[in-house]
């Protein structure tokens, strides 16, 4: 089955890579037109699986990813119409030089061919990840959960049909149909017919995928991220921002996971007072449980636990430099936000800090491609390696060398 797909999805790279930008944006405006005309198919097939999510024992967090409403059916489509909106990287000059006899060199993005994704749970990932691999001109095969087949399926058979209407190869977006752990194995040893393999879903995913992968991959590790109050913060803004950063969905990967709070903060008490009549569970040490009764006792666990809950560990810090050491020790380096009205500070913690986002006066939850204005995101990269933070068109090409010349011989 996947020799199949592969060499369907080869052929269909093939035409892609050269394929003008306007036939592929409308094309992608087809297919997000087809998710809008198929939400109430769309729609039904997801109830389906979250009554079998529910009958399964799916956690909460779980649940919140899975689930689709109307809103956020057409927030598919907006995302694969602002994907087609999307400057096209492929052909771009990344830099040029001429050496002294004369050779001109460029860097030129170009698709890097067939990009397997395997994910769980968010059923939007069908969307999103089919949008932005062809318009980087890249042949996608899709590996969803379970959990979350029918929805892909759904979402799925809109999408073919839109990119098809408009002269697509049908191996352009390809969705495995099985939902037998077995054909994850053999995405992850189809060297030489997958290019590049990218896991979203959690730990024990993502840890087979880079334990068992002959193929390359763009890892996305989990979110612990840190929202630290430092003593400048302006009260009123932090408590918003942290309530907000933890609250405003909780099964996110952008979900703050830890708050450190600077020991010179004035009054700690409204933001935890905040938090805990939001619904938040605080898990802290003795220090911390002393200044609200309803504060539970954190253990060491707690400070590595990325929760995707509306539960948060809270410790007090002194200072910038003991939050940047925490940070340092316990987060996974996706997302992570100090609050302060001291600039210095801010540019301290900014460059401090080494993960692939770092936010001043800022919610967590804004780490997403949408937010940050690449339309969607196959997923937020924590490597260091060729691509970081959200990973939109850009991080789905690589580039070639054109050299030109004028008939030069080397001596």
């Amino acid at each position: 089955m996947l020799r199949g797909l592969g060499n369907d999805a080869r052929t269909a790279a093939q035409a892609l890579a050269t394929m003008p930008t306007a036939t592929k944006a409308a094309a992608l405006r087809a297919a997000a037109a087809a998710i809008r005309e198929d939400a109430a198919r769309i729609l039904a097939a997801n109830a389906q699986d979250i009554a079998a999510a529910e009958g399964n024992g799916l956690s909460g967090a779980m649940l919140d990813r899975l689930r689709l409403d109307p809103a956020r059916v057409e927030a598919m489509a907006v995302g694969v119409d602002a994907v087609a909106g999307l400057r096209d990287p492929v052909g771009g000059v990344i830099d040029r030089s001429e050496r002294p006899n004369g050779l001109a060199l460029s860097r030129v993005r170009v698709p890097i061919g067939v990009i397997g994704i395997i994910y769980e749970s968010r059923p939007n990932v069908t969307a999103d990840a089919g949008a932005l691999a062809v318009m980087a001109g890249n042949a996608a095969i899709l590996r969803g959960g379970s959990e979350a087949i029918r929805s892909n399926r759904a979402i799925h058979a809109a999408m073919a049909r839109g990119l098809a209407s408009a002269g697509l190869p049908e191996g352009a977006v390809q969705l495995i149909p099985t939902t037998d752990r077995a054909a994850v194995g053999d995405m992850l040893r189809a060297d030489g017919m997958i290019d590049l393999i990218v896991p979203r879903g959690g730990k024990s995913l993502v840890a087979r995928v880079q334990a068992e992968a002959r193929v390359p991959v763009l890892a996305h590790l989990d979110g612990l991220n840190h929202s630290y109050v430092d003593r400048a913060a302006d009260p009123t803004m932090a408590e918003a921002v942290v309530v907000n950063a933890k609250l405003r969905r909780t099964g996110v990967c952008g979900a703050t996971e830890t708050l450190l709070i600077d020991r010179g903060y004035a009054d700690p008490l409204p933001i935890l007072s905040g938090l805990i009549a939001a619904g938040c569970e605080l898990r802290g040490d003795a220090e911390v449980r002393a200044l609200h009764p309803a504060i539970l006792e954190a253990n060491d666990d707690d400070w590595d636990t990325e929760y995707l809950d509306a539960i948060l560990s809270v410790k007090l810090v002194d200072g910038v430099d003991d939050a940047i050491a925490h940070i340092a020790a316990h987060g996974s380096h996706h997302t992570d936000a100090i609050l302060t009205e001291d600039a210095a500070t801010a540019e301290h913690f900014l460059a401090r800090v080494d993960s692939a986002i770092v936010m001043w006066n800022a919610s967590t939850q804004f780490a997403d491609g949408g937010e940050f204005g690449l339309g969607a995101e196959i997923g937020i990269a924590t490597g260091r390696l060729h691509a970081r933070g959200p990973v939109a068109l850009e991080g789905l090409t690589t580039y070639k060398w054109i050299v030109r010349g004028t008939g030069q011989t080397r001596p």
